[in-house]
């Protein structure tokens, strides 16, 4: 597996004909990353990765500081998942000038659910797939749906922009007690890890409702809140909607339950979807 650290060189190895398949990740991999990769191989004739810590996507009071950075690991997954290529740039190689003047927005998916409390947040991860996208210039690219919004956010922006490129949705991996892989799980102790169990079962309950037939989604999510709260969890949000990300009516056909909260300092989030 060949390691780039440049545009160049990502420009270079990706001269051809053959279709390309694109996992962009921030490192410390986890069984939700390979999965993407497992994807991006059946699909693709090719598969590159990226690592790259986005300094645009954290506000100024997370945990960009102490996101954990395990290149060796990675690379190491990486290539016995079967990846062909891993981009891992500096963060002057993507940002020279500092920064970006220009950013990309995605109105009206964004100031929802974590938009509401991480302002800035999606238009760091537009901006930075965006240029993975001009980077690479991939036939298709791997993202998990535990990450729903972003997920949501990056087709919007295919779409409005028409991008010549496929955004496959991966479900999520979740450990033997259902709780989704998540690269802040590292953060919690052992305590935390058996409250955060409470996350993907207050989910799993209403999703049961839902498709049980129940349709009062104020109570359906004060009960979420509610299971949270009563887990351990200080709840971001707990919210029904539509699997588009609109409201949620009576007659909808495929809902998506998201929720958010803090265990200690750990923010952890998950989804479920459910048809009727």
């Amino acid at each position: 597996m060949q390691v780039l650290n440049t545009i160049d060189a990502v420009r270079e190895w990706r001269a051809g004909s053959e279709s390309v398949g694109l996992v962009p990740t921030m490192g410390n991999l986890h069984a939700g990353h390979l999965a993407l990769v497992a994807a991006a191989r059946e699909r693709c004739d090719r598969v590159i990765a990226s690592i790259f810590v986005n300094p645009l996507q954290f506000g100024p009071n997370e945990d960009l500081a102490t996101y954990p950075r395990t290149f060796d690991a990675d690379r190491a997954a990486l290539a016995h998942a079967g990846a062909d290529a891993v981009f891992v740039p500096s963060v002057d190689e993507m940002y020279p000038e500092g920064g970006s003047a220009t950013t990309v927005d995605v109105s009206g998916i964004t100031e929802m659910l974590c938009g509401r409390s991480r302002p800035g947040h999606f238009r760091g991860v537009a901006t930075v797939v965006n240029k993975l996208f001009n980077i690479v210039q991939p036939d298709a690219a791997f993202f998990g749906e535990k990450d729903y919004q972003q997920l949501a956010v990056i087709k919007r922006m295919v779409a409005d922009l028409c991008m010549d490129v496929a955004v496959e949705g991966v479900p999520t991996v979740r450990d033997a007690d259902g709780l989704a892989y998540s690269s802040r799980n590292n953060y919690l102790d052992n305590a935390q890890r058996r409250q955060a169990l409470a996350l993907s079962a207050a989910i799993a309950d209403v999703v049961e409702r839902l498709a049980a037939g129940q349709r009062d989604f104020r109570a359906l999510e004060a009960r979420g809140w509610a299971q949270l709260v009563d887990g351990g969890f200080d709840p971001d949000y707990f919210e029904i909607r539509a699997a588009d990300l609109g409201p949620a009516e009576r007659d909808t056909s495929s809902f998506r339950v998201l929720a958010a909260g803090h265990l200690g300092r750990t923010r952890l989030i998950d989804n479920m979807g459910v048809s009727v």
